[in-house]
């Protein structure tokens, strides 16, 4: 696009992708770090909140804790595992003190960001879903907090038969909101964090409610509440030193915990199933709850209070572990040769992989395969000019990362500044052109289904820290910080005479 077209586009200095908590994280950080700079927040949706706003399933939690996936900035004053409504109240405690509403335009659905060097600009394309009228905006730098995956759309595989089946197949991101569980039959199918959450919470509404599983996952069970933290509220100390202390011994007991699982796998492996059995017994725990793989090879869930285990010690829900045959026109046929019937069969089957936001990328004319880029610490991209990403953490909380990316994105538009460039990308150095080039994460640390149903969607990792995200919040928080900007994987661009017009 000519240099002239863009002028008719409205312009600001930063474009921020994405009204979820990342998104809102950024928008405070810029206001705060870089209060010269022109922003805009467009979201898809009707408000903020992203996964708290479209997951309405009963009992949607967070399944971190609230003192790390919290933002830094503000205190968390409830319980650690919270709700969806609860997140959403303080996310827009975060927008209305901060004043970033003005900055948020809902119902702007971005279909294209093309790149152009001569203009050393984004071109945004985007569409009012509630007027249908099509807008264009131009920034300099474009910030991704849309998530990784479709909010739109849940995962949910092909059975044979399933057109076969007379009752309604539901997946937790489409839950309806009149739907009647009275005396009905349920069977949730999966074994994560929305299926634990799902299974207690409809239990009293439903006839029976079963859990079928193809292969167990760990949880950890525990009460709902911190000690410190009701201790230090006892004493009167002010939230801001609570959440921080919290905060501090959450992170540390997370390291410890994180570190443990790889360095004495078995012994972590008895104390996560020991307090499953506690609540269970050991015959159930063995049958049901025993995964075959290390604990952190997936996200492990925190069950407040036992919720899920008290359900099925109660008889309120069942366990079944086994594969799926086919659907029949009343239920599921297990490979095991059981059939077991409902009335509603839930897919907590998990998310499609969604790297860019269903976004249409452009680069001086060339679509975008974000597959053959690498990455540079999970947060650029080689090939993409004027673009960070956030992408959270698996074995701690997202907003954690969600942070120190927002200060390396504050310190990168200062550094620009500074040099009077306008653009700046990261590429390969000459130390790394042979570097082998490998899956965005290594599988057998981390193989969730959904990473590994579209791993080829994500840009390459190299062997060398730079060219990697290393998934160590403990590491990230103190090397991110000090990242050299000058260092020869950051090229920069541009002259100080064309700079961005404000908005």
């Amino acid at each position: 696009m000519s240099a002239s077209q863009a002028a008719a586009a409205e312009h600001f200095d930063v474009l921020i992708v994405g009204a979820g908590i990342s998104g809102v994280g950024g928008a405070y950080h810029l206001t705060r770090q870089c209060p010269d700079k022109s922003f805009v927040v467009l979201e898809t949706l009707e408000s903020f909140g992203g996964t708290w706003l479209t997951h309405k399933y009963p009992g949607i939690r967070s399944d971190s804790d609230l003192y790390t996936f919290g933002y830094r900035f503000k205190p968390w004053v409830g319980p650690p595992i919270a709700t969806a409504e609860e997140i959403l109240n303080y996310m827009g405690e975060v927008i209305e003190e901060n004043d970033l509403g003005r900055h948020i335009r809902y119902r702007h659905r971005i279909d294209r960001a093309e790149w152009s060097s001569d203009d050393n600009l984004w071109t945004i394309e985007a569409t009012r879903t509630d007027t249908g009228e099509q807008l264009r905006f131009t920034a300099g730098f474009l910030w991704m907090c849309q998530g990784y995956y479709r909010q739109s759309e849940g995962y949910t595989p092909e059975w044979d038969g399933m057109a076969d089946y007379k009752g309604q197949i539901i997946h937790p991101q489409t839950w309806p909101s009149d739907l009647d569980l009275k005396n009905k039959k349920v069977v949730i199918i999966g074994s994560g964090a929305t299926a634990a959450t799902l299974l207690p919470n409809i239990a009293d509404d439903c006839a029976h409610v079963t859990l079928l599983q193809r292969s167990p996952t760990y949880f950890i069970p525990g009460r709902n509440a911190i000690d410190i933290a009701d201790q230090l509220r006892l004493l009167k100390v002010d939230e801001t030193w609570i959440h921080e202390i919290v905060r501090r011994q959450q992170l540390y007991n997370g390291d410890l915990f994180t570190r443990r699982a790889f360095e004495e796998p078995e012994a972590v492996k008895a104390e996560l199933l020991a307090g499953v059995s506690s609540l269970v017994g050991p015959e159930v725990t063995a049958k049901h709850f025993t995964p075959s793989y290390r604990p952190w090879r997936q996200r492990i869930a925190f069950v407040p209070d036992g919720d899920l285990f008290r359900a099925v010690a109660d008889g309120k829900a069942s366990v079944v572990t086994d594969e799926i045959e086919r659907f029949t026109e009343k239920g599921i046929l297990l490979k095991s040769g059981e059939t077991l019937e409902a009335d509603i069969i839930v897919t907590a089957t998990g998310f499609n992989l969604n790297a860019l936001g269903d976004i249409d990328f452009v680069i001086d004319g060339k679509p975008l395969n974000f597959g053959d880029t690498v990455t540079y610490r999970g947060m650029m991209f080689t090939g993409v000019p004027n673009m960070v990403w956030v992408f959270g953490y698996f074995r701690a909380s997202w907003t954690l990362r969600a942070d120190l990316v927002s200060d390396f994105v504050c310190r990168l538009l200062h550094h620009m500044d500074e040099k009077g460039a306008r653009k700046v990308e990261v590429a390969l150095r000459p130390q790394d052109k042979d570097m082998p080039l490998l899956s965005w994460i290594d599988p057998e640390n981390f193989n969730p289904g959904y990473l590994m149903r579209g791993m080829h969607l994500l840009p390459k990792r190299g062997d060398k820290p730079e060219w990697q995200h290393s998934q160590d919040y403990w590491r990230e928080k103190d090397e991110l910080p000090v990242i050299d900007l000058d260092d020869a994987a950051f090229v920069y661009s541009g002259t100080q005479a064309n700079r961005s017009r404000a908005a």
